[in-house]
């Protein structure tokens, strides 16, 4: 009776851990200190070219925050992944894509963005500068996809925004996050994607 008990637990525990087994390995093959996923979007980078979240799928792409009439973080920031921009090219990553959202669509406009990341040491080859939606749209695209508030301060031009560099995995997740401000952070970025490779 005891034996009949096993063969028929066996029975079912089986395909059971089969199943979780299977299921494991169709999980996320990227793992990181965060497992978020990018939601769809479809924007206007510098040169008027419509870039979407398909088309970055499938590749590594670091994200940020940034408004061209920012005061604070956001100039130092550029020159910062201006910096890993080169550091990528320099490690063999050509493919990584760098995407800067604009908090500020209202004034941002793909002029105003070119001629920002220019003056920053941008190149274009790999780098879009993003705009063309409406501000509720960028902060709850944000908040979903980066767990990032944006927010207007009262009787301000200026927007409270992230100051991170993330990095989002070719399963279309955001994994990592650094601070842009920091170069010794930004500096963690290209090992961190050669380890994931």
């Amino acid at each position: 009776m005891e034996v009949l008990h096993m063969r028929t637990t066996c029975k079912f525990i089986l395909p059971l851990v089969f199943l979780l087994l299977l299921l494991a390995a169709c999980g996320n093959k990227y793992q990181g200190d965060y497992s978020v996923e990018v939601k769809d979007f479809s924007f206007t980078n510098q040169d008027g070219e419509n870039v979407s979240k398909s088309e970055l799928d499938g590749d590594f792409w670091i994200a940020d925050f940034i408004f061209t009439n920012c005061e604070t973080v956001c100039p130092p920031m550029t020159s910062n992944m201006a910096n890993l921009q080169t550091q990528l090219k320099e490690a063999g990553l050509d493919d990584v894509r760098l995407v800067s959202f604009s908090v500020d669509p209202d004034n941002d406009t793909p002029e105003k963005l070119k001629e920002f990341g220019e003056s920053r040491g941008a190149s274009f080859d790999n780098w879009d500068f993003l705009t063309g939606y409406e501000f509720d749209k960028i902060k709850e695209f944000s908040i979903k996809s980066f767990k990032a508030p944006l927010e207007i301060p009262a009787d301000s031009d200026q927007v409270m925004h992230s100051v991170y560099f993330y990095i989002i995995s070719p399963d279309g997740d955001f994994i990592y996050r650094f601070d842009g401000r920091k170069p010794d952070e930004v500096k963690k970025i290209v090992p961190t994607i050669q380890d994931l490779k």
